[in-house]
Formats: C-alpha cells, sequence, structure tokens
C-alpha cells in the first residue's frame, strides 16, 4: 500500500470517527448540558476533551498573531486538477495503445468535468478557454457535508 492509500484510509477512518460522534450527538439532543460528559469516550478514544471555541465573526479584529498563522497556511501549496474522465483497462489493451489510439472513458460528452485538490473533489466545472490556454469555470462546488459523505 502506497503513503498516499495508507494517509486516504487514516482520513476516511477519521471522517467516519467524526460523523458517528456527530450522530450520537444529536440523538443525545433532549440531555441538558449537565448531564453530557465533559471527558467523552467516544469510539474507543480514552481521555478525548471537548475544545473551547471562541465564535468568530466577520468584524472581529484579527491580531498579528492571527494574520501570522493564516499566511502559513495560506502559503501550503495544495494540487488542483480537472478531470475529463476515467477508464479501465487491461494491461494487454494498454500495451496496444500508440499514437492515434482512443480510449473510451466512462463520462458522457457535455457532462461536467471533476475538480481535484490533493486528489479530492471539491467541485465541477466546464472548460473554457482565456487568452488561447484552457481553464475551467466552476459551476458547482461541493458542500463539505457532501465531501464527508463520499468519503464513506
Amino acid at each position: 500500500m502506497s503513503n498516499d492509500d495508507k494517509d486516504m484510509d487514516d482520513w476516511e477512518a477519521a471522517m467516519a470517527e467524526q460523523a458517528a460522534a456527530e450522530d450520537e450527538e444529536s440523538s443525545e439532543g433532549d440531555a441538558s448540558e449537565s448531564e453530557k460528559p465533559s471527558n467523552a469516550s467516544h469510539s474507543g478514544m480514552d481521555n478525548v476533551q471537548t475544545a473551547e471555541l471562541e465564535e468568530l465573526n466577520e468584524d472581529s479584529p484579527v491580531g498579528e498573531e492571527e494574520k501570522r498563522k493564516l499566511d502559513a497556511i495560506l502559503d501550503i501549496p495544495v494540487t488542483i486538477s480537472m478531470e475529463v474522465g476515467r477508464s479501465q483497462i487491461s494491461i494487454r489493451n494498454l500495451l496496444q495503445l500508440n499514437q492515434g489510439s482512443v480510449v473510451e472513458l466512462e463520462r458522457v460528452a457535455g457532462e461536467p468535468l471533476d475538480v481535484l485538490v490533493n486528489g479530492t473533489l471539491i467541485a465541477h466545472g466546464e472548460v473554457v478557454v482565456v487568452n488561447d490556454k484552457f481553464g475551467i469555470r466552476l459551476t458547482d462546488v461541493i458542500s463539505q457535508i457532501e465531501r464527508i459523505r463520499k468519503l464513506r
């Protein structure tokens, strides 16, 4: 198994644990705050504590330290790619490909392309040409909830 596969499996497991914890919290919605445990052990994880987070507002002032932290995150490079389609072929057929060969893709002509960031689907779009270069116009951005569902 490659590191990318292992990282994706870890990511999928973490997302599944988060979804299970959220489902459990929503089923406990009738319990008062004093009845809820402050140090929960969900999904076999011990010593898990709830983090106290401040409410984010657009008008709240951002300090120098917060700006520095945000700048560090904003400078992290990511790989964005557009996927026209996929196809599975045998190695025998792969070795027979040469110039002029046509490979049939699963995607139907006119169907939106997938926009992936670091291999994760984040949007759909259509191809455009701007100044003799290809680009993509986003037509549908995948919500965070939908991305989590697709990981399962």
